[in-house]
């Protein structure tokens, strides 16, 4: 299974928000793709040959790659924090 269920999105959402009601803050948008990038890592290590789903990838980790550095450009100790959490390598 690649994407994300709407259940686990939600647990996401309310673990990582900042405040009540939120879904955008880079918190939040990190730890989504944080989740459908380990997904897609564990699919694409049965299907070698997946390039389509590889170049998915890429994408997404480029995507998070740039939220966490608007994070640590504009709050440095919520990016450190988020990276702790999350346990990304830094």
């Amino acid at each position: 299974m690649m994407s994300i269920t709407a259940e686990r999105k939600q647990e996401l959402i309310g673990e990582y928000a900042t405040k009540k009601g939120d879904t955008g803050s880079p918190e939040v948008q990190v730890a989504i793709l944080s989740e459908r990038i380990t997904n897609l890592t564990d699919h694409l290590k049965t299907h070698k040959k997946d390039f389509h789903s590889r170049r998915g990838l890429l994408m997404m980790v480029g995507q998070r790659r740039r939220l966490l550095d608007y994070l640590d450009a504009k709050n440095s100790d919520r990016y450190k924090e988020l990276v702790k959490r999350l346990g990304l390598r830094r």
